[in-house]
């Protein structure tokens, strides 16, 4: 089995969020943070033919770059990775599933007060204000009936702060405002549908029609919603 460059981009996300992953039989891949506060699922290409579970995923995405056009072939305990030629090889030893945070099962969406898209030009300015000003929190509000995306530090109301306004599907007399660690916000670069509930999580649906994943990602408990 050859890895396709999505999968690997999914796989390189992925131990950014988590460094450990159990990948089972299929072709859904899932991830959850340690905190257990950013969940995600992606469906690739290929089809697995078992369960295997990695303790360092930068290790094993390491390990595919040693040789030219990876080869898998998956045994009872470890996978065999091999060149293009056949004469390198790596037997990579599976880690054992007790030892890995794996998530249980898919969260089911509560329905979403807010909705809208976040295309990628916009996600990486929010992402570059966050650096250039230290600030660590996204602060998303109705402000007179838009939709105002901040990149503030609520603990103090003096600090600077950059904002972008978006088009939103929400209820105009609703006031809201929901707030994100942008330390969670680990995604594929990309174009997303964003959907947030009042019921403190978020889901992020990646709209490429190559790369098919989607984040869950908890809010701050300092998020408000009231009608």
């Amino acid at each position: 089995m050859e890895l396709s460059e999505n999968t690997l981009s999914v796989l390189r996300n992925y131990s950014a969020i988590n460094q450990n992953i159990l990948i089972k039989q299929g072709s859904i891949i899932r991830t959850i943070s340690e905190a257990r506060n950013v969940l995600s699922r992606a469906t690739v290409a290929e089809t697995f033919p078992q369960d295997f579970g990695i303790y360092d995923l930068n290790e094993f995405i390491g390990v595919l770059g040693l040789v030219d056009k990876p080869n898998l072939s998956f045994k009872d305990e470890y996978v065999l990775v091999s060149d293009s030629s056949g004469r390198s090889q790596i037997k990579y030893f599976y880690s054992s599933e007790d030892i890995l945070t794996t998530p249980q099962k898919d969260i089911t969406m509560p329905e979403a007060n807010l909705k809208f898209i976040l295309d990628a030009t916009t996600l990486d300015k929010v992402k570059r204000a966050a650096t250039t000003l230290g600030h660590s929190e996204v602060s998303i509000t109705n402000d007179n009936g838009c939709v105002r995306i901040g990149v503030i530090d609520s603990k103090n109301s003096t600090s600077n702060g950059f904002y972008i306004d978006v088009d939103a599907e929400f209820d105009n007399s609703a006031t809201f405002n929901f707030i994100v660690d942008i330390g969670n916000v680990k995604i594929i670069p990309g174009d997303y549908e964003v959907h947030i509930s009042s019921k403190l999580i978020s889901q992020w649906i990646n709209k490429s029609t190559e790369v098919n994943v989607n984040y869950w990602i908890a809010l701050e408990k300092t998020s408000t919603f009231g009608v």
